[in-house]
């Protein structure tokens, strides 16, 4: 009895903990652009701060489409690979016929198109998402390495970075376009009947089909807009560099994609999360990576210090599960 009484104390100081992570991520956030402003010249000005929300405006895009499967209880490990090939077939149609509107179709197109084929196997195949998007991943890194020959798509009409770049005051397209997104996704899983089967579907799918929710639809509809965001995010990306490569796509992205949503208080178990939490957890990922390289931090030790943030998260988010149930 007395150490039963021991662990149920153990996990309440356990999910106190998850609470107050998942409650102090801009209270950390805060702490970390004090210490680097004292360090670092100019890091709060407005221009650095632009910046900043540029670069996470991708990751930003890709974690809300993540965030989106991980409701649902699935996982999209082929968003990065997507918008690598995405962005390759956008800036080769550029490169050699020269429309960047019809390039920008072609990347959300296929963006969308993988989508479909991943929402397709699990969906309606029933097939494990991990290994569906895993294998997808692999596939679509192979086809941009081989269109590629392992080398960058450029010489891309002037005209489309100046144009996706473009700056509404001081604001930019791109973190213009983000917040657009974030409102209207965070809106309507909030408060629509879309949102309300999502999160019936992540709580309890089958509980979801006596409830009479279309759960295979809205499993598939989420690979849906996993594909449309990594279609969006590479329209970004390109512009951003004025070309393309496999090299977009790296594994590395993936690590930053989960640790923006679970940072952001989505649970891996499905049935919790936010787009906005997603995009504040994707900031907070883009300062961390920022101030890493700052500080002269080498990378392996930044991929160390992101992985053990989302075992951490995920190790509590298990506990509170598990007291749940």
């Amino acid at each position: 009895m007395v150490k039963k009484q021991k662990t149920n104390n153990i996990k309440n100081i356990l999910l106190v903990s998850l609470q107050l992570v998942q409650a102090s991520s801009l209270l950390i956030f805060g702490i970390i652009a004090v210490v680097l402003s004292i360090t670092v010249p100019h890091f709060l000005s407005v221009r650095n701060i632009i910046n900043l929300l540029t670069q996470s405006s991708t990751i930003g895009l890709m974690a809300i489409g993540m965030t989106i499967v991980l409701i649902l209880g699935g996982i999209d490990l082929s968003i990065p690979a997507t918008m690598a090939f995405s962005g390759i077939l956008g800036a080769m149609y550029m490169r050699d016929v020269g429309s960047p509107i019809v390039a920008c179709i072609i990347m959300i197109a296929v963006g969308l198109s993988v989508g479909c084929i991943n929402g397709w196997a699990v969906a309606k195949l029933n097939m494990i998402p991990f290994i569906v998007t895993l294998s997808m991943q692999a596939i679509l890194t192979g086809s941009s390495i081989w269109l590629t020959n392992n080398d960058s798509v450029y010489n891309l009409p002037q005209s489309f970075a100046s144009t996706i770049l473009v700056r509404m005051g001081i604001v930019p397209l791109p973190v213009l376009s983000l917040i657009v997104v974030t409102a209207i996704i965070h809106i309507v899983l909030k408060r629509s009947f879309y949102g309300r089967w999502v999160y019936s579907v992540g709580i309890n799918k089958n509980a979801a089909k006596v409830c009479g929710i279309p759960a295979t639809k809205v499993v598939f509809s989420s690979y849906l807009f996993s594909g449309l965001f990594a279609g969006l995010a590479a329209i970004i990306v390109t512009a951003r560099l004025n070309s393309a490569s496999a090299t977009m796509g790296s594994e590395s992205i993936v690590l930053d994609i989960v640790s923006s949503a679970v940072i952001g208080g989505v649970s891996i178990y499905g049935g919790v999360g936010t787009a906005l939490g997603a995009v504040v957890g994707a900031i907070f990922i883009t300062i961390i990576s920022n101030s890493m390289n700052l500080l002269h931090v080498p990378y392996y030790l930044t991929l160390v210090i992101k992985g053990g943030v989302i075992i951490s998260v995920v190790a509590l988010d298990s506990l509170r599960t598990i007291r749940r149930t």
